[in-house]
């Protein structure tokens, strides 16, 4: 059974997703990078506020894997970057772990098949199993 978060968790958990999506949107512009969208689509930040899972989606999800691999290298920085910016909010930040959400293309999928005149929910095999990463 899962624990209810608390509400101070809650709190925690919104200001790091809007602040690791401005760090990130920040980084994406100062890099001059176009064609290229993050979004912070969930936080969960542990009970004793030691770690934080952050869901991101990336957009186009052709080159997500090498954006998410060089993310995941300066998770670091990044740790120290926000750091600076909520030293007046939290006393210690948490370690940052990174995963990738796939629930948008998930849904895509199952729209697609429904679109083909095939229900996936009949048919459970051929609908592609959602990968946890």
């Amino acid at each position: 059974m899962d624990k209810q978060e608390t509400p101070r968790q809650k709190k925690i958990n919104k200001v790091l997703q809007e602040e690791v999506a401005t760090l990130l949107q920040g980084a994406i512009r100062q890099q001059s990078v176009s064609n290229l969208m993050i979004s912070v689509t969930k936080v969960h930040v542990t009970a004793d506020l030691t770690s934080a899972k952050i869901y991101l989606s990336i957009f186009p999800a052709k080159n997500a894997e090498t954006y998410f691999k060089n993310l995941k290298e300066n998770r670091f920085q990044l740790r120290h970057d926000l750091s600076q910016r909520m030293k007046n909010q939290l006393r210690r930040v948490p370690d940052l772990s990174f995963y990738i959400d796939d629930s948008l293309d998930y849904i895509d999928r199952i729209e697609k098949e429904l679109k083909e005149g095939e229900n996936p929910l009949k048919n459970i095999t051929t609908l592609e199993p959602r990968q946890k990463k």
